[in-house]
């Protein structure tokens, strides 16, 4: 339940491992969203969420929406949700 620190790649890799985490909790993968919804504080920074996306997911990539928002709970610059079918 800690926000990790350092630069906004660092805090998009640990939103897409905390996803996994759910997905694979739920016995699916990162595979199975066919629906994610980016919230980002600065939306310029969804360049990046896209390139980091393709270290983890397997084309075709689920349909995706970003936001920018002016504000997270607890200080985060970046949250995800999604939909998976398993």
């Amino acid at each position: 339940m800690q926000l990790v620190n350092g630069p906004v790649d660092k805090h998009v890799h640990q939103v897409f491992l905390n996803v996994r985490a759910v997905c694979e909790a739920s016995g699916g993968g990162l595979n199975n969203l066919v629906k994610l919804n980016v919230f980002l504080c600065d939306l310029n920074h969804f360049e990046m969420v896209n390139r980091i996306m393709e270290e983890y997911f397997d084309p075709p990539y689920p349909a995706r929406a970003a936001v920018e928002v002016s504000a997270l709970p607890r200080g985060a610059i970046v949250e995800m949700d999604g939909i998976m079918v398993v």
